[in-house]
């Protein structure tokens, strides 16, 4: 009687600590799927105008949009917004941001462009994003001539605990520039749905109240 006794008490205990640890896990699951960088987001001001670097990137770009709509995986995140260069293919742009650490290339051109690499931090609530854009930019002075510039921007993303709001602290130097600039750019995140994200980036003019959009 003891030995089932025993052994009735030792799997009450072993289901009672499995039971246990599935929620922990589960618990985890959760709080990281509700705190990660997916979402549609707004901020009052561009991040590349924030550093007034705005000239180094190309219409599309995400660095010059107010708006942008991110979907996260768990080895890459995708940040798309709004194009509006009059001879784009597509009203948006995506670009693709991997966590391993590998350099990667966006061409825009002869000469123009951007490389960059992305790490995320093992908590998930940090990214850093190392870029090096470069652009021809005229001589003064000079008859059709040319130089070619670089810029070079650290961005590190912090997302809040409770998942509402993205800082962006930059810092950038340049060949264009003798001074290092650093700022500071802040996301809401947004209720909106996509189409009216995407299509009217300023509700203001679909007659909708701005701040009730954003997540409280």
């Amino acid at each position: 009687m003891m030995k089932y006794t025993s052994g009735l008490l030792f799997i009450f205990i072993f289901c009672t600590s499995c039971n246990e640890q599935n929620e922990t896990s589960l618990q985890k699951d959760s709080t990281n799927s509700e705190t990660n960088f997916s979402g549609e987001w707004k901020s009052k001001e561009s991040i590349s105008m924030g550093g007034n670097i705005v000239c180094s990137y190309d219409e599309g770009d995400r660095m010059l949009s107010k708006t942008m709509k991110i979907e996260e995986q768990a080895d890459f995140l995708t940040i798309e917004v709004p194009n509006p260069s009059p001879g784009a293919a597509l009203a948006t742009s995506q670009e693709k941001l991997a966590f391993d650490g590998k350099e990667r290339e966006i061409n825009h051109g002869p000469e123009r462009g951007k490389k960059f690499t992305v790490k995320m931090s093992a908590d998930g609530q940090t990214m850093t994003i190392n870029s090096i854009v470069h652009l021809m930019t005229a001589v003064p002075f000079g008859i059709n001539t040319y130089k070619q510039q670089f810029v070079y921007v650290t961005e590190v993303w912090k997302l809040s605990n409770d998942g509402k709001t993205i800082t962006v602290q930059a810092n950038a130097k340049s060949t264009l520039f003798g001074d290092e600039r650093s700022w500071e750019t802040v996301f809401d995140k947004v209720l909106w749905y996509s189409k009216t994200f995407f299509e009217s980036p300023d509700p203001l003019q679909e007659g909708i109240d701005r701040d009730s959009l954003i997540v409280k």
